[in-house]
């Protein structure tokens, strides 16, 4: 491998849930984990709080749907008003990354007076007394593995990142069943969302041994199921295996992180409105081939993962990782999704002062080297 032989001996910590659940119907299991428990608040959104009587919850139950997409200030304050005002014993996150993002803060922060920009960085979180579950609707983010959440700035349009292992679920599960009804269209973005944590991961300058391992588990899962999950909704199999992908990537996320890709996509996030998913799709197969000179080993493994050509030449992974993700009906031109040219330079500018990201990237970026990756995904 291309990268540095210090890479076992650098210092890492790995936390996870303390219970996973994960199956056809496990969301059913929660219930009983939940028993001892008298006030429950779940943070949903409109298509998910139907789930919510399949857990069969005893206690008094109060759900919280009033979220926008991707989560503002405004929007996180107003879920902290509704959990001061019931004080949970349990808070449950159920639904996608931004959902269980925003109960990771309500457990953490309803009983106190602290808000979001007082914890905003790495350790500021006091602690927690309430408990916390998650149960992911979609096979994407991986939240429900990690201890960072991401809230945006109206002022500013940027992401505020929270870390803090006083977010980390008690338990999560991983309920295939609850993911049917997610359209062919978000299975794949949010799929090759979830490829995009395990490969930046796999091929950042922090890539460790330990992860490593976590990443190509995530990445072969991806190259077996996300094809057939877009294919077939109800695909009990795959749908299991892009969840168990999912929360392997969200398991890479906490001791390396991910880094150019996912910085190159919030600026399409915040500026486009895209969904994240459909940002990180678009972006990945520039950066799987801006950074494979560097990683030519590692794209290697990728490219067999996904069952492509073992070719590792910039336009080679370019034009068939592109390929790849066309393939599962991703509209992959940004002219497509309503970008205008001028626009890129500014977005370039905005990307690359996401140093905590681009710093990971094994490749050094340039504000001119992303605005030609902006260029080519135009």
């Amino acid at each position: 491998m291309s990268e540095s032989p210090l890479s076992m001996a650098r210092p890492i910590t790995l936390l996870q849930p303390a219970r996973l659940e994960i199956g056809g119907g496990a969301v059913t299991r929660l219930a009983e984990w939940a028993a001892g428990y008298q006030r429950v608040f779940v943070v949903a959104m409109t298509p998910t709080a139907g789930f919510v009587d399949r857990i069969g919850l005893s206690g008094t139950v109060e759900t919280f749907i009033d979220l926008p997409p991707e989560p503002d200030l405004p929007a996180v304050e107003a879920v902290l008003a509704a959990a001061r005002a019931f004080r949970p014993d349990l808070v449950i996150g159920l639904g996608g990354g931004s959902v269980m993002d925003v109960a990771k803060l309500v457990a953490v922060l309803w009983d106190s007076e602290l808000s979001v920009p007082d914890v905003v960085g790495v350790n500021k979180v006091q602690g927690r007394r309430t408990a916390l579950a998650q149960v992911p609707t979609t096979s994407g983010t991986g939240s429900e593995a990690g201890i960072r959440s991401l809230v945006t700035n109206p002022a500013t349009l940027a992401k505020m990142a929270v870390e803090s292992q006083f977010m980390l679920a008690d338990i999560a599960v991983l309920d295939p069943e609850l993911t049917y009804s997610v359209p062919a269209a978000v299975t794949a973005a949010t799929g090759v969302d979830a490829l995009a944590h395990c490969v930046e991961a796999f091929t950042s300058i922090k890539a460790h041994p330990l992860i490593d391992g976590y990443a190509s588990m995530g990445i072969s899962l991806v190259g077996q199921y996300l094809a057939r999950a877009v294919a077939d909704g109800s695909d009990t199999e795959a749908r299991a295996g892009m969840m168990l992908a999912s929360y392997y990537g969200g398991i890479c996320l906490g001791p390396v992180n991910t880094a150019g890709g996912h910085a190159l996509a919030y600026p399409l996030g915040t500026r486009l409105k895209l969904p994240h998913g459909l940002a990180n799709a678009i972006i990945f197969p520039h950066m799987l081939a801006f950074n494979a000179s560097v990683r030519p080993e590692k794209t290697a493994l990728i490219m067999s993962a996904l069952g492509l050509s073992g070719d590792t030449g910039e336009q080679a992974v370019r034009d068939a990782s592109h390929a790849y993700c066309q393939g599962l009906g991703i509209e992959m031109s940004l002219s497509q999704h309503g970008a205008q040219r001028q626009d890129l330079s500014l977005w370039a500018e905005e990307a690359f002062a996401i140093k905590r990201l681009i710093d990971n990237n094994p490749r050094p970026l340039a504000v001119s080297d992303i605005q030609a990756i902006y260029g080519n995904a135009f």
